[in-house]
């Protein structure tokens, strides 16, 4: 029997059949059957509006079901991103601060340095101090800024920023911000305190993910930081986004010039590590490479001293993620915010005193529950399994939480909403999200909203930055060009469990018929991605259905992906972690234990230990690697050594690659 390939199915002949066309052709031929073929012409017309009504419901009906589904792939493969590096970092974490080693002596306190007192040794040295003592090469053309910052040298920094090809910002002047912010983040409590008895009114921006655009649009459209307008900077500057530097500085400015009317709060990703993944490190290193080191410790020290949140009138709790049924404000409050550099590798208490590592934790966890969770509708508070990290709580723990510090509603961040902006728990939980166009363009609006009056009223204003060619589209291309993009995303995923998919599928394929029901197939990539996605209704996008069976023909579940690459038998340790290549620089960041930018051969050991029981690999090979990896022979491994020699094991695994082939071990493979 021929089969005849059909990307839509029942699904594609229902839709099809709603189009004007045959609509209209439908119309016309039960006209024929009338014979009231000399109706009157008012009900000719009337007919006519019902039916291009009816047919344009249906239409948008249409474009909302692709709208939805489009919007649920993007969020399960981001969400699904975050919950792979909580387990890594939680695995590595694991296997660094809980291997028991008797002969193991604790490392000395004055080993572990802080990033502040890292960046400040550093900055000791030739070129660190060069570039903050010595004037500015007088060829430089760009901004020129004086410290202390004043309003002038802001605006002038706005307006550099602001033109399609500027000069980029002097190192000099980038370590100039960044070390005056810092000193005067130090100075915060960890909770802003925020009032609007002069302002009568507060502006809360959520994340902005490196999104320049849309950080311009927001002051254009609400003016500068001023007496009358503060401003709250909701968490996640930076990441993904092309131009997170440059928000990141714009934002620090804005605090340096009005501090009394600018707040910034913490958010997951103000997180070296959550950086190293999602782009801003390598952002860093493109943009400054001779002394990106120097300026990402800097950086790290802001990000320990940014407060965890803000609270406006004592009425309104503004945190990034959310609450938990244990977060407790009083201990937030007092707690050593600067302790946490990175929430995903939490410090280890060197007390020895009983229950001194469970405060510890216990501590951790407030921090980490203000910046992960998650509302959900149904009542009680539970682990965050769709990110692997922080809380799901519901409205039953908003109330007690509400009720206990007397506050009447939450604004937080940390989710996309399509619209910018979303009310859940009955108005008492606002999400609010300002980076628009945030999957591809056209995905989602941006928002911010602005709380006034003294019952502290929201009001949300929406905004998109979309290009001139953007806008000229109409409503189906746009929802066509953020479908296409996410179903590439999906294909991409898909191609990474090409293998355990193929012997699913075919176990399933008992005749060898090369077919499988839909349902089968659904079945199998839920069981395989956990995306939790509407397979069923995206297998007519992603495979080729028999029109008469019904039957999907497995084999085109890859179609138009890359061969798959080929595969050896066994294993080495350093391959296991090749396979691992977007994560490589985040994994140098947890073996390096003390921070120093370097793996010693004890701190590379103490990680195949643990490696060694999951891989089947030994601790002697472990050992070999290191010192393999140590080119320059000094007894320490630092980041470039570590994956130029990742680079090198794959060129042996798969050959010579071409430019294009050839991945920079700087490049996450996220979206930027």
């Amino acid at each position: 029997m021929e089969v005849v390939e059909h990307k839509h199915g029942v699904l594609g002949a229902f839709l099809n059949s709603l189009s004007p066309a045959n609509l209209l052709r439908g119309w016309k031929s039960r006209s024929k059957h009338h014979s009231d073929c000399s109706m009157p012409k008012v009900e000719r017309t009337m007919k006519a509006a019902i039916l291009i009504q009816q047919w344009y419901r249906r239409y948008l009906a249409r474009m909302e079901v692709r709208r939805r589904y489009t919007w649920t792939i993007f969020q399960s493969i981001e969400y699904q991103g975050e919950q792979d590096q909580v387990k890594l970092y939680k695995f590595f974490n694991a296997l660094l601060t809980h291997i028991p080693d008797p002969t193991r002596q604790p490392v000395p306190a004055e080993r572990i340095k802080t990033a502040a007192a890292a960046a400040a040794q550093q900055a000791s040295s030739p070129l660190e101090h060069d570039l903050l003592t010595q004037p500015v090469d007088p060829a430089y053309k760009g901004v020129h800024l004086k410290f202390p910052l004043r309003r002038k040298d802001l605006e002038a920094l706005i307006d550099s920023f602001r033109r399609k090809k500027p000069h980029r910002l002097h190192a000099k002047y980038v370590a100039g911000v960044l070390i005056e912010a810092g000193e005067h983040l130090k100075r915060l409590p960890n909770l802003n305190q925020c009032s609007t008895a002069v302002s009568k009114q507060v502006t809360i921006c959520g994340d902005l993910h490196g999104k320049l655009d849309d950080l311009l649009v927001v002051f254009h459209k609400n003016g500068l930081p001023s007496p009358d307008s503060p401003y709250i900077f909701n968490g996640d500057f930076v990441d993904r986004g092309k131009k997170g530097l440059e928000v990141l500085l714009l934002l620090l400015g804005v605090l340096l010039v009005f501090p009394g009317e600018v707040f910034l709060n913490r958010g997951n990703h103000e997180d070296h590590v959550m950086n190293t993944r999602y782009g801003f490190v390598r952002e860093v290193k493109l943009k400054y490479k001779h002394c990106s080191d120097f300026l990402l410790k800097l950086i790290e020290d802001v990000y320990r001293w940014l407060p965890l949140g803000t609270l406006v009138n004592n009425k309104v709790l503004v945190v990034h993620g959310g609450i938990s049924d244990n977060t407790d404000l009083e201990w937030v409050k007092s707690l050593g915010r600067h302790k946490y550099v990175s929430l995903l590798r939490p410090p280890v208490s060197e007390s020895s005193a009983p229950g001194a590592e469970l405060i510890d934790k216990m501590e951790w966890k407030q921090v980490f529950d203000l910046l992960w969770s998650d509302p959900q509708p149904a009542d009680g508070c539970i682990p965050n399994s769709l990110r692997g990290a922080g809380t799901y709580f519901g409205p039953d723990v908003t109330d007690k939480f509400l009720a206990k510090y007397r506050l009447s509603y939450i604004v937080r961040s940390h989710e996309c909403k399509l619209g910018g902006y979303e009310l859940t728990h009955g108005g008492k939980v606002v999400t609010i999200f300002s980076a628009s166009n945030y999957y591809e363009l056209g995905s989602n609006t941006g928002a911010y909203v602005t709380l006034s009056g003294p019952q502290l009223a929201p009001r949300f204003v929406q905004f998109s930055t979309a290009t001139p060619h953007t806008k000229r589209l109409t409503f189906r291309q746009r929802v066509g060009l953020v479908e296409s993009s996410a179903l590439r995303e999906l294909r991409a995923q898909l191609l990474k469990h090409r293998d355990l998919l193929t012997e699913d599928l075919r176990k399933l394929d008992a005749d060898n018929s090369g077919y499988v029901t839909v349902s089968q197939w659904s079945q199998v990539l839920e069981a395989r991605t956990c995306l939790g996605l509407p397979w069923r209704m995206l297998s007519h996008k992603l495979v080729t259905v028999h029109p008469g069976t019904g039957k999907v023909q497995w084999q085109t579940t890859f179609q138009d992906q890359l061969p798959a690459a080929r595969r050896t038998e066994t294993g080495t340790v350093a391959e296991t972690l090749y396979r691992n290549k977007s994560s490589l620089e985040a994994i140098f960041r947890i073996i390096d234990k003390d921070n120093s930018g370097y793996i010693s051969l004890d701190e590379f050991s103490d990680a195949c230990a643990l490696l060694g029981e999951h891989l089947d690999a030994s601790q002697d090979q472990a050992v070999d690697i290191c010192r393999s990896m140590d080119m320059n022979k000094d007894g320490q491994v630092d980041l470039n050594e570590f994956l130029e020699a990742f680079r090198l094991v794959d060129m042996e695994r798969h050959g010579p690659t071409t430019p294009d082939d050839d991945m920079s071990p700087d490049d996450p493979g996220n979206r930027d």
